[in-house]
């Protein structure tokens, strides 16, 4: 055996392992309420954004929201290690593809890894916060948009970014207009699955538009090698903001942030796992 077929069997058995075990299940549960919960928060920042008031409607934000209440510091360590362990769930479903050709492999292990690097970072700014750390998302894509634009390529590198990221929202609006999410979840009978369903359409819809305008931000600043066109999501709301029927649109997208955090919340007990 070639030492690089050795190392993929080894990562294969420590996926594996990984998955069947139940801390590291019930763990993946509790992260995507903590992910509904930060979703939560983020839309009702948004529509409170919307309405004129202040406040950082991104993943920043949220956690610094929760800084100020009692007992936050716990909460946030909380959220950390629940994200955290999402994203190592997500990372042993990509090791352990093997469904379908090698591009749909590829193309699965390419979305779970995404996922993967998403919640780990999500858990990274909880962690800074909890520490005393107070990020901000948009001057941190600019810093980072600044430092890409001046290597060689760095436009087309950023554009990449952003197009990914544009291609990520597309996603989500698929997702929720097809209903193809119903896959990952298991909808209970009656009522209760209609509830579930109905925010799960809404939710990925808000959440798709929202990736898809960070994304279009990313592309403007490549296009126009402007890293101060960069931003995060709070840049995208802010954006969105100075266009006609902005705070209309504002407070939709904030809404449907609500469904989705409600969504990721009801899928801590119904995802297929």
């Amino acid at each position: 055996m070639t030492t690089g077929a050795g190392s993929r069997s080894a990562a294969k058995r420590a996926a594996r392992d990984a998955r069947s075990s139940p801390v590291l299940r019930a763990l993946a549960r509790g992260g995507y309420a903590a992910n509904g919960v930060v979703h939560l928060i983020i839309g009702g920042i948004v529509i409170a954004v919307a309405r004129g008031a202040g406040g950082e409607s991104d993943q920043a934000g949220a956690f610094k929201a929760i800084a100020t209440i009692p007992l936050g510091f716990a909460a946030l360590w909380l959220l950390a290690a629940l994200l955290a362990a999402l994203g190592v769930w997500h990372l042993a479903n990509g090791v352990l593809a093997s469904r379908g050709s090698d591009v749909k492999k590829w193309a699965v292990r390419v979305g779970e890894w995404g996922q993967t690097l998403v919640f780990l970072a999500i858990a990274a700014i909880a962690v800074a916060v909890a520490l005393g750390a107070r990020p901000d998302a948009d001057e941190s894509a600019q810093a980072a948009s600044r430092g890409i634009l001046v290597i060689p390529g760095g436009p087309w590198l950023l554009g990449l970014i952003g197009t990914g990221l544009a291609v990520g929202g597309v996603s989500f609006l698929v997702m929720g207009a097809r209903r193809s999410f119903r896959t990952k979840v298991e909808i209970p009978p009656g009522a209760l699955g209609a509830v579930v369903t109905v925010l799960g359409v809404v939710g990925f819809l808000a959440k798709g538009f929202a990736l898809l305008a960070v994304g279009i931000l990313l592309i403007v600043a490549a296009v126009r090698v402007e890293p101060e066109a960069a931003g995060g999501l709070d840049g995208a709301v802010r954006a969105l903001l100075e266009m006609t029927a902005g705070p209309l649109l504002v407070l939709a997208i904030g809404v449907g942030l609500l469904a989705y955090g409600v969504f990721c919340v009801l899928r801590a007990r119904y995802a297929r796992l």
